[in-house]
């Protein structure tokens, strides 16, 4: 399976959402980043994603984006072949 790190906060609901969503799909292996708790991985994030929102989700050597470019790849059926596929 992938590899999958998630920018994450403590009080994100789309974070939940997308762990979720990866918990559904086998991945219990999440490698979450607590943003809100280190502002030098926060400021890592912006770099490698040009984003500042949560989460910010990579699979493998992927940036994916946030949740719901997330479920827009599981609703196109992409998903499931990203996390077979990719690694990291």
């Amino acid at each position: 399976m992938a590899k999958v790190i998630m920018y994450a906060t403590a009080m994100c609901p789309y974070c939940v959402r997308a762990e979720r969503l990866l918990q559904s799909k086998g991945i219990t292996d999440i490698e979450k980043v607590r943003v809100d708790l280190d502002p030098v991985r926060r400021k890592e994030m912006m770099e490698r994603t040009g984003r500042r929102t949560v989460p910010q989700i990579w699979i493998g050597d992927r940036h994916v984006g946030g949740f719901d470019d997330l479920a827009e790849l599981d609703h196109e059926g992409e998903l499931d072949r990203l996390l077979t596929q990719a690694t990291g």
